[in-house]
């Protein structure tokens, strides 16, 4: 995490959640920014910079495997809400991260050191308090999964375990010892605990006993948890389709489009745990008669196995197909190439090279009629920028060439405007006319695509206004246009 998480978040209330004997539907409420930050270049900024730390953190090959970066940069965080517990229960409230697989939040008594001004806590739920007697013991599965697979018997000497002990395999009374977890700009130690989960709803209440989570009583500049949704025995969903037999370990989420210069609630984006097929209805809410998923293969990565990867075969910008390099298209022994599908990510990460190509046909075209605005790019991070006044009649958006991204398997996704160019109005801080401009917001990856780790990583921005499907039981992602807000109120109508 990186020094610009400047976070006023809040979780919208919803008095109901749907839950049949094959899905469950939650809401993942979207955070907003303290408005003492609240000028567009400096939350694109923001996002920019923090994009850029998680794609290059990957790449650092030397570093123990769960050494990676979680970014809760301003304005690109989605916060899904449970409850711990049951007496009393306690609301604990997660960013959800498909780029990690374990589920951790701060417990009481907490300290976070260096967090001083980085997010007004009051919008925050306080530490949930955990019994110290709810420990995973050493010779679990559990505890040889947070640290890397270690043999029980190592965890058990490494908890001071008496020999004979070790011998007779009787480690049950022993705790996990703590993990370590390091991040790009933080870092925190927590133990493993067991207790039970529940899933806010009317009638009746979902609980699951024994879920697995990481308890933090310390930490470096990271005073929120996380949920995660990678591919591993300790994710959210792995451990609710383990604990619920009704539920696959598949789900999709549907992200609500946001913008960067608005200071509003948003409607919630549908998080579908236990995903099955569409029915008749919610194919009816498809966006432009797009009904059916374009679905691509899941890459397994030896070396990063918790990734969402698939392979990335070309991106057309207008009539033009820029083809991407061959590591893209697969991921070697190595655990290197592919791209991460990352929803705790902000924008798409490219290799520079094909970077360079995009921007180069992209400018080729729209760069004919407007002018760039270089201040821009400094402010944002972002390019290229380009003046465009006339956009107040939405004329210059229809000058935008249409981008897409060809997926391994003939899986096309074709973007809406708004999911890769950005308007807003600059020069609001006093300095300078104030001007409309727009800018791409795809970034470089600043890295050749053949320096190791993914190649590149599909951002949340772009995911917005889709339905994403992690299709476990089949090994694919999937994609298809929605109205998400329109999909929720589907998912719950007659609850």
């Amino acid at each position: 995490m990186a020094s610009f998480m400047f976070l006023l978040f809040f979780c919208i209330s919803i008095p109901f959640l749907s839950v049949s004997s094959s899905q469950i539907v939650l809401p993942l409420s979207h955070s907003l920014v303290n408005t003492q930050f609240n000028n567009t270049h400096h939350l694109l900024k923001s996002s920019s910079v923090q994009s850029t730390t998680r794609f290059r953190n990957h790449h650092h090959g030397h570093l123990p495997r769960r050494q990676i970066s979680l970014p809760l940069a301003p304005g690109s965080d989605y916060v899904l809400t449970l409850s711990l517990g049951s007496d009393p229960a306690q609301t604990i409230s997660l960013y959800m991260d498909t780029g990690s697989d374990l589920v951790w939040f701060p417990c009481a008594p907490f300290e976070c050191i260096l967090c001083e001004g980085k997010y007004d806590t009051s919008a925050t739920t306080p530490p949930p308090n955990v019994s110290s007697s709810a420990f995973v013991p050493c010779n679990s599965p559990s505890c040889s999964a947070v640290h890397s697979s270690l043999p029980s018997s190592d965890l058990c000497a490494i908890s001071r375990c008496p020999l004979v002990t070790i011998e007779t395999s009787d480690c049950s009374s022993f705790a996990c010892p703590p993990f370590y977890y390091a991040y790009a700009d933080g870092s925190f130690i927590a133990r493993l605990y067991r207790d039970s989960i529940s899933i806010p709803m009317s009638s009746p209440s979902l609980r699951l006993k024994n879920f697995t989570f990481g308890c933090a009583h310390t930490a470096l500049a990271e005073p929120i948890g996380v949920a995660g949704f990678g591919r591993g025995a300790l994710s959210l969903p792995a451990q609710l389709a383990n604990l619920s037999p009704q539920l696959s370990s598949s789900f999709s989420y549907c992200l609500v489009s946001h913008s960067f210069n608005e200071q509003k609630f948003h409607r919630p984006s549908p998080l579908i745990l236990g995903r099955y097929s569409l029915n008749d209805e919610e194919k009816k809410q498809s966006v432009d008669g797009e009904s059916d998923f374009q679905y691509t293969k899941m890459l397994d990565n030896p070396k990063y196995p918790y990734f969402y990867c698939v392979g990335l075969e070309a991106v057309s910008v207008g009539g033009s197909r820029i083809p991407a390099p061959e590591i893209l298209k697969r991921v070697n022994s190595k655990g290197d190439g592919g791209m991460v599908v990352d929803s705790g990510t902000t924008f798409t990460m490219l290799p520079a090279k094909l970077y360079e190509a995009v921007v180069a046909e992209f400018d080729h075209r729209v760069g004919r009629v407007y002018k760039r605005s270089r201040e821009t790019e400094d402010q944002t991070g972002l390019s290229p920028c380009y003046y465009i006044d006339d956009s107040v009649n939405k004329a210059a958006f229809a000058k935008v060439p249409k981008l897409a991204l060809h997926f391994v398997g003939n899986a096309t996704v074709v973007l809406p405007t708004r999911n890769y160019f950005y308007g807003f109005t600059n020069g609001g801080d006093g300095v300078g006319k104030k001007r409309k401009v727009g800018c791409l917001m795809l970034m470089n990856g600043g890295i050749d695509a053949n320096s190791g780790g993914p190649a590149a990583l599909l951002g949340n921005y772009q995911q917005q206004g889709f339905e994403v499907m992690y299709d476990l039981e089949k090994g694919r992602v999937g994609f298809a246009r929605k109205q998400c807000s329109t999909l929720w109120d589907s998912l719950n109508r007659g609850r």
